[in-house]
C-alpha cells in the first residue's frame, strides 16, 4: 500500500501531516513539495550540487557499505533554526540496534550547505508536519543527514544496512535528491508489530517520506546499477525532529 496522493484544492503539506497523525506514514510527491516551498528547477539544481562535497562514512563501511554523509544538529525554535555546538551523533537506546551505545562522529555541514535557502524552507515545511504529530514541543532538536548511496558492477548499494529500524525521534523523513543508473531503493514502512503500511520507490527527485518515528520501522532496499559499465548512485535528505534533547 502507498499513502500517496495528490491533494488538489487544498494545503498538501497539511493534508500530509494528518494522514501522518493519523496512519503514520505519507508521501507528499514531488509537484506538491516544490509548489509548497515556492522554488523552481534552479533552486534544485544548486541544492543537488551539495551531494557532491559529501564525506566517507566510516562506521557504515565497518559494515561493508559504501557511503557518504554529512551532519548537523540544529534548535528550531518560533520558526528559528539555530546551529548546535558540533557533537557526535548519539543514536537513542531505543532505535536502532547496530549503533546504539556507539556514539559517531561525522563530518560537519559544510557552511554553504547549511546557508542554502532551501534547506531552510524545508525544515519550516517539516516543523508543521511534526508540530501536527505533538503540538506541545516549543524547541525541536532537529539533525540533517545528507546520504550518497554508491555502487559498481554487481555489488550492491545498501541505504539502510541494519534493515527496518527506527531512529529514536518524533519526524523522520527522506526527500530524494536524486538517482542515476539505479534499480531498487524500495521504502518499506511497517508499525511496531511488522505489520506493513507503505512500499514505495521514491523514483522523483523531490519526492518526500514523512513517519511518525514513534510507532513506525523504516527501511530501504539495496540499490544495484542497471547499466553494469557504470555506478549506481542515490542521494537522500534524511531530516530527524525529536522533542528530546541529549
Amino acid at each position: 500500500m502507498v499513502l500517496c496522493q495528490r491533494w488538489t484544492g487544498t494545503d498538501p503539506v497539511a493534508a500530509a501531516a494528518r494522514l501522518v497523525a493519523a496512519t503514520g506514514v505519507a508521501v507528499l510527491p514531488s509537484l506538491d513539495v516544490t509548489r509548497s516551498l515556492g522554488v523552481g528547477r534552479e533552486a534544485w539544481t544548486r541544492f543537488a550540487r551539495h551531494w557532491r562535497q559529501l564525506a566517507p562514512d566510516p562506521y557504515a563501511a565497518e559494515l561493508g557499505v559504501r557511503r557518504l554523509r554529512r551532519y548537523g544538529q540544529y534548535s528550531f525554535r518560533d520558526g528559528v533554526l539555530r546551529p548546535m555546538p558540533r557533537l557526535a551523533f548519539v543514536q537513542p537506546e531505543d532505535s536502532n540496534p547496530l549503533y546504539v551505545g556507539k556514539d559517531r562522529d561525522f563530518e560537519p555541514l559544510t557552511e554553504v550547505f547549511v546557508a542554502d535557502p532551501l534547506l531552510h524552507n524545508v525544515i519550516t515545511l517539516l516543523a508543521r508536519v511534526a508540530a501536527a504529530l505533538d503540538d506541545g514541543v516549543a524547541d525541536w532538536n532537529v539533525k540533517v543527514h545528507p546520504f550518497r548511496i554508491r555502487c559498481c558492477g554487481d555489488q550492491d548499494g545498501h541505504p539502510t544496512p541494519e534493515g527496518l529500524h527506527r531512529d529514536g525521534v518524533t519526524l523522520v523523513s527522506s526527500l530524494l535528491i536524486g538517482r542515476r543508473n539505479a534499480i531498487g531503493g524500495e521504502t518499506t514502512v511497517c508499525d511496531l508489530r511488522g505489520r506493513p503500511l507503505l512500499a514505495t520507490t521514491l523514483a522523483e527527485p523531490g519526492t518526500l517520506m514523512l513517519g511518525d518515528d514513534r510507532r513506525t520501522l523504516h527501511g530501504v532496499s539495496p540499490i544495484r546499477p542497471i547499466d553494469g559499465s557504470g555506478p549506481a548512485q542515490r542521494d537522500v535528505l534524511v531530516i530527524t525532529f525529536a522533542s528530546a534533547w541529549p
